[in-house]
């Protein structure tokens, strides 16, 4: 008998359509008339910015944030969490890539929270928040737009990890893909691979469900049929862009509901030493987990090739190649081999992995990435 999982996280509302930015800013009166808008610094160049703006009424308090680029840092989450509270927002809205929408989820999240946000990062409970965050990713895609999570550094003590509570859910996502245009190759290529690494790892996760396999399937489908064309025609808006978002957004749900696997597990320590963009790292990093998972995943690794058309290792060494990403570690030291196993041992989405992962296993994995 097929029951429902016992535990299901969806955003509240999913709005999908070119040109659905439009309704961004009456979406968010909803919530109240002081709303903080985070954006990145690529929304004021294309004018996408100044378009949201003029939506807003004269009776609307709407205060803005620059994100200043780079990977999340809790400095930043700060920075932010000052001027949320001292604008009064009673929504925070996102408008931006993976990192602006991280910062801003956990901004929402913890701005009425009584301890630091290094003390949550550390593992204090969160409690649940109860101001609205909405989410326009820009990218496709991290899926942060989805999920519950917001990935952090602490640059002090150069440590990358999650913070997540089922509140950080948005409470609204807004997908249109003409905010994809003009978005550099590099980044549809490396934040594309991504959004592949998260779908094919939620489908093999030792926490998959029947409901997340449905997500995570179609999210490979979608994504690995439409990143060669977004990549190739540069960011262009057209049925290939809605499926490379809309795939990706598939992969945050389905992540959301069954975590992922030792590809993230191994990224963030290794992205935090080598000061690298997330997807990169976990385009690398996703052949050897793949070989190193195929027997314990059984027949979805069937499933997978039939989905991919095509051996799934060797379909994302294609598609690696196709999208011109050179392995940055390909022949470089490894940088505190021993912190890397550590961290990667400790962190939730090895303990997803559908092997079960040992120090010698990360060594190993290591060994492959650095050859």
């Amino acid at each position: 008998m097929v029951t429902l999982p016992k535990s299901l996280l969806f955003p509240l509302q999913t709005l999908s359509g070119r040109g659905c930015v439009a309704r961004l800013i009456p979406e968010c009166l909803a919530f109240g008339r002081r709303g903080m808008l985070v954006h990145g610094r690529s929304l004021a160049k294309s004018g996408v910015l100044n378009r949201i703006l003029t939506e807003a009424p004269d009776d609307q308090t709407l205060c803005t944030w620059r994100y200043p680029g780079g990977e999340p840092t809790l400095d930043q989450l700060e920075d932010l969490l000052s001027a949320v509270r001292v604008h009064g927002a009673e929504w925070v809205c996102a408008v931006g890539g993976g990192s602006v929408l991280d910062v801003a989820k956990a901004a929402a999240g913890l701005l009425e929270a009584p301890l630091s946000a290094q003390a949550y990062h550390d593992g204090e409970p969160i409690e649940a928040s109860r101001i609205p965050f909405v989410a326009v990713p820009t990218t496709a895609g991290t899926g942060s737009e989805a999920t519950t999570v917001s990935v952090l550094t602490n640059s002090r003590e150069n440590l990358k990890r999650s913070i997540r509570h089922p509140s950080f859910l948005a409470r609204t996502v807004i997908l249109d893909s003409e905010l994809l245009k003009g978005c550099p190759p590099a980044v549809i290529a490396g934040s594309g691979m991504d959004a592949l690494t998260q779908a094919i790892e939620a489908f093999t996760s030792r926490h998959a469900t029947w409901l997340s396999d449905v997500l995570a399937l179609k999210a490979v489908e979608m994504i690995q049929a439409s990143l060669p064309l977004v990549f190739e025609g540069g960011g262009e808006v057209g049925d290939a862009a809605d499926l490379l978002l809309e795939g990706s957004f598939l992969a945050g749900v389905a992540l959301s509901n069954a975590r992922l696997g030792v590809v993230h597990g191994l990224a963030h320590p290794l992205g935090v030493r080598y000061h690298l963009p997330h997807g990169v790292v976990c385009s690398v990093c996703l052949l050897p987990a793949l070989k190193f998972n195929r027997l314990a995943v059984g027949e979805k690794y069937a499933q997978l090739k039939s989905c991919l058309g095509g051996d799934p290792a060797e379909r994302v060494s294609d598609l690696v190649n196709q999208l011109q990403i050179v392995s940055p570690f390909s022949g470089q030291a490894i940088v505190d081999r021993e912190g890397i196993i550590r961290e990667t041992l400790a962190s939730g989405s090895a303990a997803a992995n559908p092997r079960p992962v040992e120090a010698r296993d990360v060594d190993a994995l290591l060994s492959e990435i650095f050859a």
